[in-house]
């Protein structure tokens, strides 16, 4: 499940306009997911979970890697990244406390909606790039692909187990459709 694309007009500066939204917002969500598994690496690391930590801290890694190949387009393609960034990296360290002080279930919740949420944003770009700009819808198969086994693991982690999992889920959810929408545009 994608956002409704960009309205696309004819000719290459509407693709140009449509790239530079989608890669706008991917930046945008890969700021965010490190925003997060911090969040989930900080409470972790006070309790003294050092495994649950040094989860995160992979799951942060990983998300750092993708980050860095956004930066990089963001440089050759002239995008400037959402203005939104320093509020969704603040908003998203705040969900990943919140779910971590919430239990461990709760984080692997989190984690289960975001990366769906992300996976579906990801396969929707893809088909829409896989004529227009191939190279970059097979990096982004990629990088959904990362996003799932995340996705995976966390439901093999308990996920589904969370306190209230139906609600947590839609709601951390309904946040990520939202940042989505906004970071297309500002």
């Amino acid at each position: 499940m994608s956002t409704k694309p960009v309205p696309r007009g004819p000719g290459a500066a509407a693709d140009a306009a449509r790239i530079a939204a989608m890669l706008r917002v991917d930046h945008a969500g890969e700021v965010a997911a490190r925003g997060i598994y911090r969040g989930h690496k900080a409470v972790f690391a006070a309790a003294g979970k050092a495994a649950e930590a040094a989860q995160m801290q992979a799951f942060e890694d990983e998300e750092g890697r993708h980050l860095a190949r956004f930066d990089t387009l963001l440089l050759e393609r002239r995008v400037r990244p959402t203005m939104m960034a320093p509020i969704w990296r603040a908003a998203a360290y705040g969900l990943g406390v919140g779910a971590a002080l919430i239990g461990e279930s709760a984080v692997h919740a989190c984690t289960e909606a975001v990366e769906t949420v992300i996976a579906e944003h990801y396969a929707g770009q893809i088909a829409e790039l896989e004529t227009r700009d191939p190279a970059l819808a097979a990096e982004l198969s990629a990088f959904r692909d990362d996003e799932l086994a995340h996705r995976d693991q966390a439901v093999a982690a308990g996920a589904r187990s969370a306190p209230l999992h139906g609600l947590l889920t839609a709601l951390v959810a309904g946040g990520c459709r939202a940042a989505i929408k906004i970071s297309e545009r500002v």
